[in-house]
């Protein structure tokens, strides 16, 4: 009879999969519970709208767990952490909250950081995204049973927005409130599309991006927001102008565009209209880096950055497994070498081996560090960090 052999155990879950899974699992629940109670314990659920509502709850999960996952990553972790800390060090809370307000405006919702790449590709953004804002603002409160209208008893000339079951305000059906309230949804699709249809121009006719683009990351998101939104209007189209012929299979064609979307939402370039919030963090360390004591540079003697941002950098990279310690040299870490030093030390090195020889860079005759290395066209304020390329340049 043969002996039995120990079981061996199954492969560990990773903590920060877990943690993800219990994240996702917490804003799912949260997001559930928050639809029975604001929609008075379903009484204003709409049970046709059941699909959409689970492709939003897989949504959540989906997100919550790829953020989690995101945050995990030793530099975004380091970046999330001294994003907090910088924003509520103490001495610079009420400059960051006018800050907040200030970068909120103008990167987030005016899209500056892309105007500023190109008109064209800025406008294209903006009409994106308020079509997309409108849009979930509308859908969201709809779907979830957050928000309904009826006719006003007695007087049925008004109609009455009800909000989590009460009453917030009256308009009458044939005026101008109620008509652009009802057909929000078109005004955002028309948005959308508009802008759907500059973005396939940029893709099709600029040679830089049709060399970068992918069908998955560059098309595909905006197939699916032209498809929502085309179905949307044929809808409108379809009970307006032809007394709801073919209105069935218009709606279930658009059930499927927009649950087919949320359920690609997580996965595909959709998931950095989340995380580019979190990159407000990154302006607030740079603040108080600034504010603080200066790395420099081991080779010049220059200023080129934060001490904070170089030890988080030699952090992150202790974490990742990359080692660039020079422990027999006064520099210690190539972190403290700045961009243009690197440059120069490279080709510098390259020259030595070229004549077959290696080693340092010699002191001059006094024992001083070499000069900083000067450009020939500096190109300030030519990239696309604008100002911050110009502070990468030494006098």
């Amino acid at each position: 009879m043969a002996e039995g052999r120990a079981r061996e155990p199954g492969p560990k879950v990773a903590p920060e999969v877990l943690r993800a899974v219990l994240h996702g699992i917490g804003a799912t629940a949260l997001l559930g519970v928050l639809i029975v109670v604001g929609s008075r314990n379903l009484s204003h659920f709409d049970a046709a709208l059941v699909a959409y509502t689970f492709s939003i709850l897989f949504a959540t999960f989906g997100l919550t767990y790829r953020y989690s996952m995101w945050l995990a990553r030793p530099p975004t972790a380091v970046y999330w952490r001294r994003g907090w800390q910088a924003f509520f060090r103490r001495g610079f809370r009420v400059r960051n909250a006018v800050s907040w307000c200030s970068r909120m405006a103008s990167d987030v919702l005016a899209n500056r950081f892309i105007l500023r790449r190109g008109r064209l590709r800025g406008l294209t953004h903006l009409l994106i995204m308020w079509g997309c804002v409108l849009a979930v603002a509308i859908t969201f409160p709809l779907v979830f049973g957050w928000l309904h209208f009826r006719p006003v008893p007695g007087d049925l000339s008004l109609y009455e927005a009800m909000v989590f079951g009460f009453p917030a305000f009256r308009f009458p059906h044939d005026s101008l409130v109620a008509f652009l309230l009802f057909h929000g949804l078109v005004w955002s699709a028309f948005l959308v599309i508009a802008g759907v249809m500059l973005a396939l121009r940029r893709r099709i006719r600029e040679e830089g991006a049709v060399a970068l683009q992918r069908f998955a990351e560059d098309f595909m998101p905006l197939i699916l927001l032209f498809a929502v939104s085309l179905t949307g209007l044929m809808l409108t189209a379809s009970y307006t102008w032809l007394r709801g012929y073919g209105f069935s299979f218009i709606a279930i064609l658009h059930a499927v565009t927009v649950i087919g979307t949320f359920l690609w939402l997580p996965f595909g370039k959709f998931f950095h209209i989340f995380q580019r919030p979190a990159q407000l963090g990154a302006g607030f360390f740079k603040d108080v880096g600034r504010a603080h004591e200066s790395a420099e540079c081991r080779r010049c003697g220059h200023a080129f950055t934060s001490r904070m941002h170089v030890e988080d950098l030699i952090e992150v990279e202790r974490k990742l497994g990359f080692r660039y310690q020079m422990p027999d040299s006064p520099v210690e870490h190539y972190q403290w070498i700045c961009p243009p030093c690197r440059r120069a030390s490279f080709a510098l090195a390259q020259g030595l081996a070229w004549h077959g020889r290696r080693g340092g860079e010699p002191l001059d005759s006094r024992g001083e560090r070499p000069p900083a290395p000067q450009f020939v066209n500096r190109g300030i304020g030519a990239g696309p960090l604008d100002t911050e390329d110009s502070e990468n340049y030494h006098p």
